[in-house]
């Protein structure tokens, strides 16, 4: 419902109050009282009125002095005042013109007129007002450095900001109508499996935040977009106002975190056992333990110690890179992805892990897919350490199967350990999804580790999928990557590969 105009009426005499009270009172205006200059000053300050009407001819403060006041005022400057006189020469108008007011209206006065006066002064008041509002939001909006996008019904631009139009690679210096969802898809990869129908909004992407990624280029990281939406009520051509909030910051930090973390967890546990152990060993011997005793302890240690210190240096080449915002490593082939499953499987002591692949791979070295072999280890140890620690002996039988398509290739990671609630699947990948749940852990017991891995995948243009076995217990863990062939160090020289 509209809110009531405000009109403060000022007059010394009662029965000219009372007059102009019953000519308003049945207008929809909300009517305030003043007897006096000074008490009409009072009011205006408190009430703040959408108009004045204000009698010139009053004892002390008259009406030309009370509108000079209320001009003077930065609160009620601009609050329209129509001077009601009994005066018709025109000195007294000029002056009143020079003292700020905005109408007059003679005494004895028509009724008709004096409520089409105030009628018209109240909307265009009220529209001059609103015309401000947009202005100063307009400005607003357009110089945010958050990026802002109204959509009509049929998801088309109908406004977007400065920094929307730089998200969406749209010209920054003029609107477009193009579709939305559209654009999305031209320039990011959507998270998780994609709509069955691209370009329409759904229900879920109103309801909960949608991440979308652009991959790492020759001179930029991958960036990362959470889409926050809301629907507008009414009939109007807005539909839906659009939020594209710059996450990539928070992501990445975050699965550095996670990524360094798993480094120094499963690299440097491995290296230490027989650095404690072998010294453990001569520390509680006996005196008389031979020198060939002691020479074979010693070996055992220093080759842990050469492990750990080769561990270390991995980590440290890790730190820098991640520091340097880039990673120069060469992407994962098919033949590093294959020694890398037996590498992990052994560094994670898993002891039965099956292996599927094509019978014949034809130069395996000459297939890559955009990710880095730390990168491909760091994904294969999350989940092979998952499929160990959610076991119920710890000791589980890991199947992996390897198949190659034209242009990707599908990974496939089958344990036989326990099975997940329908809400564990749906959540697995996405713990990001549940607010801040995803910067500080776990949800659900899942933790933090597959949205990470999730992120990995998601930004080379991949897919996750995750679902319970249906001939065993266990669940599978399929990743789709994108497949390129023929890697050449030359072509390829500068790009940067996800780790």
């Amino acid at each position: 419902m509209t809110p009531k105009n405000t009109v403060l009426i000022v007059d010394d005499q009662e029965a000219m109050r009372d007059v102009l009270k019953g000519i308003l009172s049945n207008q929809n205006y909300k009517l305030a009282f003043a007897s006096s200059g000074q008490e009409a000053l009072d009011m205006a300050t408190q009430l703040l009125p959408d108009i004045i009407l204000l009698d010139v001819m009053m004892p002390g403060m008259d009406g030309f002095e009370t509108c000079q006041r209320l001009r003077a005022d930065s609160l009620l400057a601009k609050v329209p005042i129509i001077m009601v006189t009994a005066l018709n020469d025109q000195e007294s108008r000029l002056r009143g013109i020079e003292v700020g007011a905005d109408d007059f209206i003679s005494k004895p006065y028509s009724k008709l007129e004096l409520r089409a006066r105030v009628r018209t002064i109240t909307n265009l008041n009220r529209y001059q007002h609103l015309l401000n509002e947009q202005i100063k939001f307009k400005w607003i909006f357009e110089n945010t450095d958050e990026a802002y996008l109204v959509l009509n019904n049929d998801n088309q631009i109908i406004f977007s900001n400065a920094k929307a139009r730089l998200f969406l690679n749209l010209p920054t210096d003029s609107q477009s109508n193009e579709n939305f969802m559209e654009l999305v898809a031209k320039h990011y990869h959507q998270v998780l499996e994609p709509s069955k129908n691209p370009v329409q909004i759904d229900a879920k992407l109103i309801q909960l935040p949608r991440y979308i990624v652009r991959s790492d280029t020759e001179t930029a990281l991958p960036f990362w977009l959470r889409i926050d939406l809301m629907e507008t009520s009414g009939e109007s051509e807005e539909k839906y106002i659009v939020h594209l909030c710059n996450v990539t910051d928070t992501i990445l930090a975050n699965r550095q975190k996670w990524t360094f973390g798993g480094q120094i967890n499963h690299k440097f546990r491995t290296p230490f056992i027989p650095i404690l152990s072998g010294s453990e060993f001569i520390l509680k011997s006996d005196s008389d333990m031979t020198r060939d005793e002691l020479k074979k302890f010693l070996k055992m240690i220093h080759a842990g110690a050469v492990r750990l210190y080769a561990q270390i240096e991995k980590v440290l080449d890790y730190t820098e890179l991640s520091n340097k915002g880039k990673a120069t490593q060469e992407p994962c082939t098919v033949t590093n992805l294959l020694s890398t499953i037996t590498t992990v499987k052994e560094m994670l002591c898993i002891q039965s892990l099956l292996m599927f692949q094509p019978d014949k791979i034809e130069n395996p070295d000459n297939f890559f897919i955009p990710i880095s072999c730390a990168g491909i280890e760091i994904i294969l140890t999350e989940l092979f350490s998952n499929s160990k620690k959610f076991h119920p002996t710890g000791t589980p039988t890991i199947e992996v199967d390897i198949e190659i398509k034209p242009d990707n290739l599908c990974l496939q990671i089958r344990d036989d350990g326990i099975q997940l609630s329908p809400e564990q699947l749906v959540n697995i990948w996405t713990s990001y999804y549940q607010g801040e749940k995803y910067f500080t852990g776990e949800v659900k017991g899942m933790g933090l580790g597959l949205s990470m891995v999730g992120t990995l995948i998601w930004e080379v243009g991949g897919t996750c999928q995750a679902y319970n076995r249906i001939d065993a217990k266990g669940i599978v863990i399929k990743l789709t990557l994108p497949l390129e062939k023929h890697f050449s160090k030359d072509k390829h020289a500068g790009l940067s590969y996800v780790t």
